[in-house]
């Protein structure tokens, strides 16, 4: 993100990514400053204050990645960018130009309403990492996410080039993401594909869930790995790249990751009040207190060299010693 020196009217710059690519105008503006409301980059869009490409859109206007789109913020909607902080965080790998990081649970990927501190991108900052702000102020170096919960592996970006490759990587669909989660329920199979539209809840907005049309395009691959009474530990291939994609998906197959009290509240419940399973759950929600998973490999081609990288992140100790327990406790006729 650019900032004007106009200290009346701030000037903003941001630049839609692939991840971006179809959102409205004004849902893409609200997720990208957190300072403004939907309605607030309405009203900013009806007084001229929002351009895409130096051009004047409706607020339904839909964005196309590489679009530059420029909002004049009043001085009070101004948040200062993220601050250096000395929070310990795991490096994969680091060159001129990337970043590779392993995430632990519980931590925001970058600063955003209600978590201003402690964040990925606090993290790194304070490391002496200098990002690319291409993706927003607040968003530095962010290409793609992984919810606060999930832990695992991901890529920033250092540099401006960086960023514009590997935004390129995920919009051809040749960045390789896979997870492992365990899954409430036995699928039934060792493989399955889940082609679902993903859209905004309509009334609770917070969340994600499937239409069967309007929605964005997901593809997600579900691979068996082993199978428990009442779970499946899982292998997952995302083909895109949606926000909850995975925690939406899955729920919505009747198989909500372990401990996804967003996505899997309702499964939570039902079988918790049987009472011969009731003692096995609040054992392992005992054990992992989030929802169960991680990314455990991304693969793209570097953004200078070309050169096809791959990184792998073993599964962090709390699911581990999930797994272990299912092990040792499962009586079930699938062992």
């Amino acid at each position: 993100m650019k900032q004007s020196q106009n200290p009346k009217n701030p000037r903003l710059t941001l630049q839609v990514s692939p991840t971006d690519d179809g959102l409205r105008l004004d849902v893409f503006c609200a997720a990208h400053i957190d300072s403004c409301s939907r309605n607030q980059i309405q009203k900013l869009n009806e007084e001229g204050c929002v351009l895409v490409d130096e051009v004047r859109r409706t607020h339904h206007y839909k964005v196309s990645e590489g679009e530059s789109i420029q909002v004049e913020l009043p001085p009070e909607n101004v948040r200062a960018a993220p601050a250096p902080e000395q929070i310990p965080i795991n490096i994969v790998f680091e060159d001129d130009d990337i970043l590779v990081v392993n995430k632990p649970a519980g931590m925001v990927v970058h600063p955003a309403h209600g978590n201003r501190e402690g964040t990925l991108v606090n993290a790194v900052l304070g490391l002496g990492c200098t990002l690319s702000l291409l993706g927003g102020e607040d968003r530095p170096g962010i290409v793609h996410r992984l919810d606060k919960d999930t832990s695992g592996v991901m890529v920033m970006a250092k540099t401006d080039a960086a960023y514009r490759g590997l935004a390129g990587e995920i919009k051809e669909r040749r960045m390789e993401k896979t997870y492992h989660a365990i899954a409430w329920g036995n699928l039934g199979m060792a493989h399955r594909t889940i082609d679902s539209e993903i859209a905004r809840h309509p009334v609770h907005r917070q969340k994600m869930t499937v239409v069967p049309k309007g929605g964005r395009p997901a593809l997600t691959e579900v691979f068996v790995v082993d199978s428990f009474t009442h779970f499946d530990y899982i292998r997952i291939l995302t083909l895109t790249g949606r926000t909850h994609q995975i925690r939406v998906h899955l729920s919505s197959i009747s198989h909500p990751v372990l401990g996804d009290m967003v996505y899997g509240a309702r499964r939570n419940r039902r079988l918790s009040s049987n009472t011969g399973v009731r003692s096995r759950i609040l054992m392992l929600q005992k054990t992992m207190q989030r929802h169960a998973l991680h990314a455990t490999r991304l693969s793209f081609a570097h953004p200078a060299s070309g050169h096809r990288l791959s990184f792998q992140v073993a599964i962090p100790g709390d699911m581990r010693r999930v797994l272990e327990t299912l092990h040792i406790t499962d009586t079930g006729g699938n062992r």
